[in-house]
């Protein structure tokens, strides 16, 4: 399906982030053998939206259209991809900066955020403000079927994959998009694993895939951040490698998002929708 309307401004080619051939290291042993490595890259990246800046944080350098698309989605800053007019890129030296046009509406809404955060305390953010952001009110989402069990069947290694950037220097997260057939059908990747999918919600709502069409995969820790940007989304079903906490199940089956774990060496553990109840034994 074809994007919507986004006109997106990139940055010139040679302010593109230059990939080292890599970095050279001694190993700690009798022999101390000296060899190269490829790392995986980090760059400071600061938003403002219609002139106003809002955010500066560290990302990986690949996906950065579909990271801000996602990341103004999934942290509600716009309801649909279609509030983004405009994404300009400029490298300044080691960091890149992100001019994002965004409609009346939603900038109305975001600069009635940032009074209501003014005047916190140094600490961080503190009050009732800070906590409607920690525990927002979400909408509910529409009850969706679990994904068949053959479609998680080997997705571990099917993963490992699909993870190219990771596979050169590691130290990177993912998510991914499985679709109905059970095919990876995007995967994106970052040093953090909130930027990881904030880019892949980032490239389903530009692309105009459906996310309720087949379910994401996160290889990171399944956090309660994950699960407000995956409600916001639209995403159907999370599957994570990693446990939930108690709190993410808790609000997974409040809001009707399908929560699966996938262990190691065990069959996909489904927390949300929660199970039928058990019969009390004899």
């Amino acid at each position: 399906m074809p994007r919507p309307a986004l006109s997106v401004t990139p940055a010139p080619a040679h302010t593109a982030a230059s990939a080292p051939s890599g970095y050279a290291y001694a190993e700690l042993d009798a022999t101390a053998q000296v060899a190269d490595a490829v790392l995986a890259e980090e760059c400071a990246l600061a938003i403002s939206y219609n002139g106003l800046s809002h955010a500066v944080m560290m990302v990986s350098p690949s996906a950065v259209e579909d990271f801000i698309a996602g990341f103004s989605l999934s942290s509600g800053l716009i309801n649909t991809i279609d509030e983004i007019y405009d994404i300009r890129l400029k490298r300044l030296g080691a960091a890149l900066n992100a001019e994002v046009d965004i409609s009346n509406r939603a900038f109305w809404a975001l600069k009635q955020q940032r009074r209501q955060l003014a005047g916190t305390s140094g600490c961080g953010l503190c009050g009732v403000e800070a906590l409607e952001q920690a525990l927002p009110q979400l909408t509910v989402l529409p009850p969706s079927p679990l994904p068949a069990a053959e479609h998680l069947r080997g997705l571990r290694e099917r993963i490992n994959g699909a993870q190219r950037l990771a596979r050169q220097s590691g130290a990177l997260h993912a998510a991914l998009f499985v679709d109905g057939q059970g095919d990876i059908d995007l995967c994106r990747e970052d040093i953090g694993r909130h930027n990881a999918l904030d880019k892949l919600i980032g490239a389903l709502h530009r692309d105009g895939h459906s996310p309720r069409a087949g379910f994401v995969v996160v290889t990171s820790r399944c956090s309660l951040e994950l699960i407000h940007k995956a409600v916001r989304a639209g995403i159907a079903t999370l599957v994570s490698l990693s446990a939930p906490t108690a709190l993410t199940v808790q609000w997974a089956r409040q809001h009707q998002l399908n929560l699966i774990h996938l262990p190691h060496h065990s069959a996909p553990r489904v927390y949300s929708p929660a199970p039928p109840a058990r019969a009390p034994q004899p």
